[in-house]
């Protein structure tokens, strides 16, 4: 076994992965909400669609998609690895647990916020992108995105699952985001408070942009 592969089998290799990973998948929520944040011009979904669709033409956006994807399913595979080594190094569970002591409770629930996403995230993907791209229905000019969203959040169940979901997402990102670069070794008192910030204003922020899309749309606020 090499070297390199001792080192990504370890568990600081493991971690250094969820670092990489996370971050490039930071860097993605910050486009994506930009993107659908276009609806908020209220301008009956044109801006959105155009920019939507761009991306959807753009050859090195469809070859980043394909990263991403892996990414994605890296980060997922990567993440269970680290949780089941953590439970197989403390098979005995301690008497009294003082977890709140030295640690924030989402700290310590990364895997059941991970669980939701990943299911909020696979109900995401059948509601757009398996739509718009493995159906004529966005191609073909049966309606567009934007409508796709309209009639997707009129019924109230994917509103309060997509809220459900972002509120999720906020939690494991007030952990994920300062844990990344404390893992890359990004740490400097000058900076540190700068990089606590800047997370925590990102993983309250991005989630509520998110979240205020369906409700929005559900209230008939973006037309």
């Amino acid at each position: 076994m090499s070297w390199v592969t001792k080192t990504l089998t370890s568990s600081l290799g493991r971690k250094l992965i969820m670092a990489v990973t996370g971050l490039s998948l930071i860097a993605f929520l910050l486009v994506h909400c930009g993107i659908n944040a276009c609806i908020f011009l209220n301008d009956g979904g044109h801006t959105f669609n155009e920019a939507a669709e761009f991306m959807a033409n753009n050859l090195f956006i469809r070859v980043s998609e394909v990263a991403l994807m892996a990414g994605f399913i890296i980060h997922i595979v990567d993440g269970l690895m680290l949780w089941k080594s953590n439970n197989e190094k403390r098979p005995v569970k301690y008497a009294v647990v003082k977890g709140e002591a030295n640690s924030t409770w989402y700290s310590r629930s990364m895997g059941l916020l991970g669980s939701l996403l990943l299911i909020f995230l696979v109900i995401h993907l059948r509601h757009f992108w398996v739509v718009s791209r493995f159906t004529d229905v966005i191609t073909g000019g049966q309606k567009t995105l934007f409508q796709e969203m309209v009639e997707v959040f009129a019924n109230p169940f994917p509103v309060a699952l997509y809220v459900l979901g972002c509120l999720s997402l906020a939690y494991h990102l007030l952990h994920g985001f300062q844990s990344a670069f404390q893992t890359m070794g990004w740490n400097h008192p000058k900076y540190t408070p700068f990089v606590k910030g800047l997370g925590a204003g990102f993983s309250i922020l991005i989630p509520l942009i998110f979240a205020a899309m369906p409700i929005a749309m559900h209230f008939g606020w973006i037309q």
